[in-house]
């Protein structure tokens, strides 16, 4: 058994406030947090997401639509789907984002 936290958990490689909880074959899991102001562009990936949020209120973009989220909201995203977060609130937005990797 091995338990993750942000203190022992590696940092994505990109210039984020991210780290991987865990990963495995199948399944990755990123603690994510985006500060006032901060935003991520719209990208793709080549797996789905579900992006689930933890704490505060955020903008994320698919497609070029706004769909605002807050705390405890999921929504899943799948990989042919651009996608981009920004935190326009004055809190930090702390999200999960769950990589379902095949």
């Amino acid at each position: 058994m091995n338990i993750r936290n942000l203190d022992n958990s590696p940092q994505v490689p990109f210039d984020l406030d991210a780290y991987i909880l865990h990963s495995e074959e199948k399944i990755e899991i990123v603690h994510l947090l985006l500060k006032p102001g901060e935003k991520m562009d719209e990208h793709k990936n080549p797996f789905d997401v579900i992006f689930f949020i933890t704490e505060g209120k955020g903008s994320l973009s698919v497609e070029g639509k706004e769909h605002i989220l807050t705390t405890n909201d999921t929504i899943k995203i799948t990989s042919e789907k651009n996608r981009g977060w920004e935190n326009n609130s004055n809190q930090n937005l702390r999200l999960l984002v769950i990589k379902l990797l095949d």
